[in-house]
């Protein structure tokens, strides 16, 4: 019994190990399918999500300083990024307003894009009327301009952490279910959902099981997209001073913040936006190399 036992044991071992490098290969297969460009995008996208996980913790003692350089200082070996209004040194303000922009439109983007693909999946397996109150619904919230919904919301709420994510989901629930449901219908019509229904299957097992799957693929890219309208609404708040409040800041509350020294100061707001212009533009590139997306366009034509 005991041999047997480790036979088991040996072999499990030696077939995991055989695996390893096929698992390895398929990882390099998946990111050479990236292209130039989209590896371009996946590193820049890689380096501010480290930057907004890790940067406040390895550089907080440079952004506790206060006054402790010159007011708007130029570029130097010492200030890489050179200095704010305050004498703080710009790049550990920028990599802590990574947390903030980063983290907050994330949040907000698989709040958003979680709730409105949960409803389309509703919407497309349950019953006609179901549909329809979550359609018009819905409507009522993208007759509403954008920006307009934020000022409401912050104006009556606050500027919070919380409020901001709570409203950018919000405000983008509805598009994200426009997308995933436009997918769910014409699968739902499908011959496999209707074998599924006549076998006796349920609406739970329906959406999870036979339409969910389905929709992943092009679901992920409509989240990147969500996710760089997330960035830019709450960057434009901040800029007018309703998103995050100081002593926080995000990279939009940064250009605010220095903006009247853009002819002494030019890189304490420059930098900031050109972080947001990265972050957006590398998102875009990982969406529009996403691998096997090329083969599908290539198909479907």
């Amino acid at each position: 019994m005991e041999t047997s036992t480790s036979t088991s044991a040996v072999n499990a071992t030696a077939s995991f190990a055989a695996s390893a490098p096929k698992r390895h290969r398929a990882g390099l297969r998946w990111l050479t399918g990236f292209g130039p460009s989209g590896l371009l995008g996946l590193a820049v996208l890689l380096f501010w999500l480290l930057a907004a996980l890790l940067g406040p913790w390895l550089l907080s003692h440079s952004t506790a300083a206060m006054g402790t350089s010159n007011v708007f200082a130029p570029i130097s070996a010492a200030h890489w990024l050179g200095t704010d209004y305050l004498g703080r040194d710009m790049l550990a303000r920028v990599i802590e307003g990574a947390r903030y922009t980063v983290g907050v439109a994330l949040l907000a983007t698989l709040l958003a894009s979680g709730t409105g693909t949960t409803l389309a999946l509703l919407a497309a397996a349950s019953g006609r009327w179901i549909d329809a109150v979550l359609s018009r619904g819905l409507d009522t919230l993208t007759a509403i301009p954008s920006k307009m919904f934020a000022l409401i919301m912050v104006a009556g709420f606050g500027s919070s952490v919380p409020m901001l994510v709570v409203t950018a989901a919000i405000i983008y629930v509805p598009g994200a279910y426009r997308m995933a449901r436009s997918l769910a219908v014409n699968i739902n019509a499908l011959d496999y959902v209707t074998v599924a229904r006549t076998r006796g299957e349920g609406t739970l097992y329906i959406m999870l099981r036979e339409i969910l799957p389905n929709i992943v693929g092009p679901m992920l890219a409509d989240l990147g997209l969500r996710f760089v309208y997330v960035v830019l609404l709450l960057a434009s708040l901040s800029f007018l001073g309703l998103g995050i409040q100081p002593p926080a800041a995000d990279w939009g509350s940064l250009v605010r913040e220095n903006i009247g020294a853009l002819a002494m100061g030019g890189a304490s707001v420059i930098v900031p936006a050109l972080a947001i212009a990265s972050l957006t533009i590398a998102v875009n590139l990982v969406i529009d190399n996403l691998p096997g997306r090329t083969a599908r366009e290539r198909g479907a034509r």
